[in-house]
């Protein structure tokens, strides 16, 4: 069977941006976060965009994670300013941390170029049965982020799952 046709879970992508509320804004990690979901087998529920105030993006992952996803993926407001909360609204959601796959995530993205994942505050964990990641919010941090995901992820759904 090819990669793409076997359904690892179902998915939905955070984007935390304060331009939100701006109609001109136009998303343009949604649908590349998207694509690279699909790619790697997911089914995804859907894109939402909150801005990036803790309390928006901790109920972001609270409904997704009841509603049942497999995975949810944030990106952006992972870096170190005053303004990036997405780790600390994160860091009350999570039941288990899996530190690991954040550390993998900056390793690769330095590796790769991708500075933003490498200076990333973003954090990995479980919460209820749902895995939530942080990415940064530039392409080659999400481009990098998923791939270096793609071996992780299915391995740690299927843990959750009980399989």
């Amino acid at each position: 069977m090819e990669r793409s046709t076997l359904r690892v879970g179902r998915a939905l992508v955070v984007i935390v941006d304060d331009r939100v509320t701006h109609t001109e804004h136009e998303d343009t990690m949604g649908p590349l976060v998207t694509e690279l979901l699909e790619e790697a087998g997911f089914i995804v529920d859907g894109v939402v965009a909150v801005r990036g105030e803790a309390v928006d993006i901790r109920n972001a992952l609270n409904t997704a994670v009841i509603g049942g996803v497999d995975l949810v993926i944030t990106v952006g407001g992972t870096g170190v300013s005053p303004r990036d909360v997405t780790p600390d609204a994160t860091a009350g959601v999570l039941d288990r941390p899996i530190p690991g796959i954040a550390e993998a995530l900056r390793s690769s993205g330095l590796a790769a170029g991708a500075v933003d994942a490498g200076i990333s505050r973003g954090l990995v964990g479980v919460s209820g049965s749902t895995l939530v990641v942080n990415l940064a919010a530039s392409r080659s941090a999400v481009r990098d982020g998923m791939a270096t995901l793609a071996s992780l992820v299915p391995h740690v759904i299927e843990e959750l799952s009980g399989l």
